[in-house]
């Protein structure tokens, strides 16, 4: 159980998230002491043990934060305590902030979930689709197909736009990817974008769940129709607006490098050929899929603003149906969208317009349908629980050990709920 320093430092570090119409007319279910107490005991191990650097945690209920406690430290090379202000490489939790931004200019009819790709990015309309072939003699080469359908901005928030990560093994598309190199690079979206067109999708747009870089196009598509950066955008219309100081794409001050959390020496690789980046290091690719980084507290206000349906402190930055569009199910069987082997959502979530969304209760718990999130490859993640009116924060930076934590954390604290 949190001490009530470390409490009331959450208060503080996270004031004005509280919503005027945060769930008061809610009946929902409170913490047991005795659960949170094992959440705490759990992520003390995972510390004790070696596991990870530190971490924190934050629940926030009903506007408020319920738990919050701090763990281990941000580096084991220089052993500063881990705190509020510890800066978190955010990754893939970069991906929700750039689909709020699209969604932004949808609701200005500036942009349409039906729109083809290729109306803002022309390179789009010549890509092929490319189909593996296997010979009588058994030899299996690459064939190009036109697409039957054109990559729609829908399919990029959804990731059916036929755009993976790559990976060597993966067959021949994949191992196109991963050739490319793409992760290590540092070019701006525009040469990102172009040099990803380069490329055969890796299957017809809007028939497989397979994910990758389709939300890199995305940020593209935010700066061609908003005449800036993305991160120009995002601090105009989002960031700054919200008090998100801190969440940028690389760490600019050096007085700031010794607030950058770390994972451990030996657990620096995404997979064996990215390392984590260094993000002191100046970069120019704004990448809306994976590149931000920010605190815990930047994040809270963005997680409130989307459990309030879109308004935080008196501004509204997205009307309530479009959150609710956002946090719906958009890869469901009438959809007939097939799921990819590592079709990360998991079977009792499907996949909205830049989360995983619950559709379905996993056995021997009771957790809410509805309930919407995502993660980091660098092993932060944030759900948001509508019945509950709860959001929950963990941030911590290792790559190998995320998934299973995620898992144990989620258990332990819907456990709290007697849930």
């Amino acid at each position: 159980m949190p001490g009530r320093r470390a409490f009331i430092a959450a208060l503080l570090l996270l004031v004005g998230a509280a919503s005027a119409q945060a769930g008061s007319e809610r009946a929902t279910r409170n913490f047991s002491p005795g659960g949170l107490t094992k959440v705490s005991d759990y992520i003390r191990n995972e510390v004790a043990t070696g596991k990870i650097p530190g971490a924190i945690l934050l629940l926030q209920q009903h506007g408020k934060p319920v738990y919050y406690e701090t763990f281990g430290v941000r580096d084991v090379a220089t052993e500063i305590s881990m705190s509020a202000d510890t800066i978190f490489r955010l990754y893939s939790m970069s991906k929700p902030v750039t689909s709020v931004m699209a969604m932004m200019l949808i609701e200005e009819g500036k942009l349409s979930l039906d729109d083809p790709v290729a109306n803002y990015i022309p390179a789009f309309a010549d890509m092929k689709v490319g189909v593996e072939k296997k010979a009588e003699d058994g030899k299996v080469s690459l064939a190009l197909e036109p697409p039957a359908q054109p990559v729609t901005i829908k399919d990029l928030l959804r990731h059916t736009a036929g755009l993976p990560y790559g990976s060597s093994g993966g067959g021949a598309v994949r191992e196109l990817y991963a050739a490319a190199n793409l992760f290590n690079g540092d070019v701006s979206n525009t040469d990102f974008v172009a040099k990803l067109a380069t490329l055969p999708l890796a299957e017809q747009p809007g028939t497989l769940w397979d994910y990758g870089f389709a939300t890199d196009v995305l940020g593209r598509v935010v700066e061609i129709i908003s005449g800036k950066t993305l991160l120009q955008f995002e601090k105009e219309r989002l960031l700054d607006p919200l008090g998100m100081t801190e969440t940028a794409f690389f760490v600019t001050a050096p007085a700031k490098f010794s607030r950058i959390a770390e994972p451990m020496p030996n657990d620096r690789n995404i997979n064996p050929t990215t390392p984590v980046r260094d993000v002191r290091r100046p970069a120019i690719w704004q990448s809306g899929g994976a590149g931000m980084v920010g605190t815990v507290g930047d994040y809270a206000r963005f997680a409130q603003m989307l459990l309030n349906g879109g308004t935080y402190d008196g501004r509204r930055y997205l009307k309530a149906e479009t959150i609710a569009l956002m946090a719906s199910d958009h890869v469901g069987p009438e959809t007939r969208i097939a799921r990819d082997h590592g079709y990360y959502p998991g079977g009792s979530s499907g996949f909205g317009l830049g989360f995983a969304v619950r559709t379905s209760v996993p056995p021997g718990t009771s957790w809410p349908l509805g309930e919407y999130r995502w993660d980091g490859v660098g092993g932060t993640f944030f759900f948001i629980d509508p019945e509950d009116d709860l959001f929950g924060i963990f941030m911590a930076q290792t790559p190998s050990q995320r998934g299973r934590i995620q898992l144990a954390l989620k258990t332990l604290i819907y456990q709290a709920m007697g849930r």
